[in-house]
């Protein structure tokens, strides 16, 4: 009943056509796993490529053979992409995040994920206003020119966080990688705003509005993903289910985040940044109150979900990029078509540069050490990270200018198939020449730094943010040499900030939730019968 709601088929009066179509999509999966494996060394090529254009080849196949009339196995919907793609996605992303990288940088990342984003939102939106007139698009309202600010914003970094290595470049991963969510969640969170307010009348209150409504979500969001994780933790550290069954713990784990991610769903927050949240609580205390075979376990579950997820939408977006239903429309065109879509990537590139290195400049600021600044060749980087587009922006463009897959509106139509062109040609131009921009930019850096994650050996010793000691450490002489009192005014609060969360994390936090040092009895163990659980 599931599959039939959430997937329509292309013959859906044959009851024998839903197990053909998956078998053939399940098929058309594991040739982009295998053949994935056979490029993985190649300098060009990386999984999301692979997938993409093994999907525009499908494409071409099922449109040659059902007569021009289909391009896919099935139909994308939105409760497919935003309640069972998304999720595994960003929580593992959570979950497997470098959090004392992440949390070192997490001004930076908030900069670039949530101001920066507000800035390409405005550029994007602005610029196609005044630029669309040029081409007589007048049917377009002013909520779908935000809503175009926000669909272009989304930003798609996979291709260059497969490129980069977290002990490499663990900032520049960091960076990226960080910013990415908060993009996503900061364009989401946009979008769904935009959609609320009525935007036909602006005044001081509606911005007011706007932005109170923004902060709540993502205040809201943020603190339910922290609570879910601290509840799902204290669950399995007080009742303990490895005594009798590890499969349980680990159901636990897998239905309590995603139990983080419907529940902000349900509220009408913001999910990703829920889900992203909780990824990093279970990861910090939830993942160490669990027996040894369920953290490998989990580790690995959360990892192969997210990456199938990935594949799946790549392989689609190819296959949907060729549905004729959506280019017939805009068909009588195509110099318009070709212009637009043109235009909005040359205003990605532009938003994208408006922010990165101005804030990489500001941030640059607040920085007392050489090794923590952003250097011109990683703001580059940063900067071609950003100017991928995926699914998000795909999934969000439907929701704006269309309910059914394709539009007969005109300026609609060619919004959708604007993004489906921007997201081809970012992905798969832009996608070819990471990996030798980044071995251009960046040759064989060694920069290693010890990280708590569960991904990591060392996980079960090294805290979430670096110890106090790292703020008793600076010399007199580095505090002397700091050249003005507005970088101090930035800089000397952070190690504090450590400092006390690690005290407090230490005193009130741990014995409570568990994590880092907490050894679950195990019967007939040493520890069995235990009271002193901590190291």
């Amino acid at each position: 009943m599931v599959v039939h709601h959430i997937l329509h088929y292309v013959q859906p009066t044959s009851h024998h056509t839903p197990v053909v179509s998956m078998n053939l999509f399940v098929a058309l999966l594991c040739a982009c796993i295998v053949i994935g494996h056979l490029l993985e060394e190649n300098r060009w090529i990386n999984d999301s490529i692979t997938a993409l254009l093994i999907g525009l080849c499908t494409g071409v196949v099922i449109l040659l053979t059902s007569g021009g009339k289909n391009s896919h196995i099935l139909v994308f919907s939105e409760d497919l992409f935003f309640i069972y793609l998304l999720p595994p996605i960003i929580f593992n992303a959570g979950f497997q995040v470098k959090k004392k990288q992440f949390f070192r940088n997490f001004i930076t990342i908030m900069l670039f994920g949530a101001v920066g984003t507000l800035i390409s939102f405005g550029i994007i939106s602005f610029g196609a206003m005044h630029i669309f007139s040029n081409f007589n698009i007048n049917s377009l309202t002013l909520a779908d020119y935000f809503a175009i600010g926000a669909i272009f914003s989304a930003t798609d970094s996979v291709c260059t966080l497969q490129v980069l290595n977290q002990e490499e470049t663990p900032l520049l991963y960091s960076l990226v990688f960080g910013e990415g969510v908060v993009n996503d969640a900061t364009s989401i969170v946009l979008f769904h705003a935009i959609q609320k307010f009525d935007l036909s009348h602006i005044s001081s209150n509606i911005c007011w509005q706007f932005v109170g409504n923004f902060l709540y979500l993502f205040i809201t969001s943020t603190i339910l993903g922290v609570l879910t994780g601290l509840l799902s933790a204290y669950i399995i550290k007080t009742l303990y289910f490895g005594r009798h069954s590890t499969d349980r713990e680990v159901a636990l784990m897998i239905l309590m985040a995603y139990f983080s991610y419907m529940l902000a769903e349900l509220f009408n927050l913001s999910a990703i940044l829920t889900v992203f949240f909780c990824g990093i609580v279970m990861s910090h205390y939830t993942w160490h109150n669990v027996t040894e075979s369920s953290r490998v376990t989990t580790k690995h579950a959360f990892a192969t979900l997210s990456f199938v997820a990935e594949i799946f939408i790549f392989l689609y977006v190819g296959m949907d990029a060729l549905d004729i239903e959506k280019w017939r429309v805009v068909s009588d065109s195509p110099g318009t078509s070709v212009g637009v879509s043109s235009l909005l990537l040359a205003l990605v590139l532009l938003g994208r540069a408006a922010f990165v290195f101005p804030l990489s400049f500001l941030s640059n600021l607040t920085k007392r050490s050489p090794n923590e600044k952003i250097n011109l060749k990683q703001q580059v980087t940063v900067w071609w990270a950003g100017l991928m587009r995926g699914a998000v922006s795909m999934a969000l463009a439907y929701n704006q200018f269309t309910r059914s897959g394709h539009t007969q509106l005109h300026e609609h139509a060619m919004m959708i198939t604007s993004t489906i062109t921007i997201v081809l040609f970012s992905t798969v131009v832009f996608g070819l020449m990471t990996k030798p921009l980044v071995r251009k930019l960046l040759p064989s850096p060694r920069i290693n730094i010890d990280e708590s994650d569960p991904s990591s050996s060392k996980s079960l010793t090294v805290p979430l943010l670096e110890d106090g000691d790292y703020c008793e450490a600076l010399s007199s002489s580095q505090m002397l040499n700091t050249p003005t009192s507005f970088r101090m005014f930035f800089a000397t609060p952070i190690p504090t900030v450590h400092h006390y969360w690690r005290k407090f994390d230490d005193s009130f936090m741990r014995p409570v939730f568990g994590g880092r040092g907490f050894v679950p009895l195990i019967p007939g163990s040493p520890t069995d019968g235990s009271l002193q659980q901590w190291k």
